[in-house]
């Protein structure tokens, strides 16, 4: 088999993804921005071959590297990256090598796209936000009437928080329209409630080889903004409930063969139209594993190997690994510099020892969302994980 991995070095830990591919007998073929010297070792280990290129967003670059890789190597059965960046052109690789392995170019809008996301929740059966298509400022005034204020604008297109905003008001809307902003935007009524993510490794049959929950803070956007510090926890179970919005999304969007990270919000405020306290509501869809160090989280939370069960699907479309039945939580707690806090770095590792399986500088493009410095344990339940974050993020 051979499987093309662009950007293999980014985020670091998906050496991982290749480590696990080529123990599993496949020839690993990396593209990447990366000079192959500077490479992590155990990624230069598990790639049969490296193809250097400057600037991944050149396809023309892209498609040389795939080309010569086909030449040298014979038909390409995987083309992937695993990232939501990269999503639009490795369908465009695919469409273009005949790999059918993967969304094709014509496929990718309804899963990129917000706006078009809404019908295939509809088709599962899971509410949604409404929704409105920003053109001009009169017609966003009548969907604030109608969902009143607050309400949420951002890309249709788009990863992250950094170009979302929240409307409280008219001035707030009059701002928005005077960024003349580039780029597509969507507005949604305000929701409350926590972020839960259906985090799935899908098999070609849509049937899910594993699955996990993980709490987000419900709003992403006021930590990038205000300098908030970030926690989130993946739960040692994922409730039945989230399990079944999770899979009947699946199936609506047909999705196989990948590793997804699917958002909902778990209401804690009941509102008309979307459901009670307690009830998911479709937020978005990504067609790649949870952001940051999430997919290690799942390992610890669950004392498995994603990236070995990612594998052995790409391989064999089956899960080898058994359940371990040793789940528990683990929590990532992160401090920014910028900030005073009670308890210092060295007062954490005394206090909370083994339990931390993760401690480091974040990289720089990642300091927005992630903060500064990260601090991940495996604790035994919630009230554990509230108490970890707690200690962690108290400030003087």
């Amino acid at each position: 088999m051979n499987f093309v991995f662009i950007s293999p070095h980014f985020p670091k830990h998906y050496w991982n993804f290749c480590d696990r591919l080529h123990k599993n007998g496949v020839n690993v073929l990396g593209i990447g921005d990366c000079p192959y010297d500077e490479l992590d070792e155990r990624l230069q280990e598990a790639l049969t071959e490296y193809y250097f290129v400057p600037d991944l967003s050149d396809y023309d670059q892209m498609y040389r590297a795939v080309a010569f890789f086909a030449f040298k190597y014979g038909k390409i059965d995987w083309i992937e990256s695993n990232n939501e960046f990269w999503l639009e052109q490795d369908a465009r690789l695919r469409t273009d090598f005949h790999v059918t392995t993967g969304y094709q170019y014509d496929e990718v809008g309804h899963i990129k796209n917000k706006s078009a996301m809404k019908e295939f929740y509809a088709r599962a059966g899971v509410p949604t936000a409404r929704l409105h298509k920003i053109t001009d400022y009169e017609s966003a005034r009548q969907f604030i009437e109608l969902v009143g204020y607050p309400v949420i604008v951002k890309p249709d297109v788009g990863v992250g928080a950094c170009d979302t905003f929240k409307l409280e008001k008219e001035e707030d809307l009059q701002e928005f329209f005077a960024k003349n902003l580039p780029v597509p935007y969507v507005m949604e009524e305000f929701v409350t409630g926590d972020i839960c993510s259906y985090d799935a490794i899908i098999d070609a049959d849509s049937k899910p080889l594993l699955e996990s929950m993980t709490v987000w803070p419900p709003s992403v956007m006021d930590i990038v903004l205000k300098q908030l510090d970030l926690s989130y926890y993946t739960a040692a179970h994922a409730p039945v409930e989230l399990k079944g919005v999770g899979r009947a999304t699946v199936k609506a969007f047909d999705v196989r063969s990948r590793f997804v990270h699917l958002e909902f919000f778990r209401l804690t405020q009941a509102k008309q139209g979307l459901g009670e306290v307690g009830d998911f509501v479709g937020l978005e869809v990504n067609m790649r594993p949870a952001g940051g160090y999430t997919p290690d989280m799942i390992d610890f939370a669950h004392s498995t190997d994603v990236y070995q069960i990612w594998a052995d699907m790409v391989t064999d479309n089956v899960r080898k690994l058994p359940d371990s039945g040793e789940h528990c939580y683990c929590v990532y707690a992160s401090r920014r510099d910028c900030h005073n806090y009670a308890h210092s770095h060295e007062e954490i590792l005394e206090r909370y020892g083994e339990a931390i399986v993760m401690c480091e500088r974040m990289p720089e493009m990642m300091v927005p969302q992630m903060g500064n410095q990260m601090y991940t344990a495996r604790v035994p339940d919630y009230e554990a994980t509230m108490e970890f974050i707690r200690f962690v993020q108290e400030q003087v």
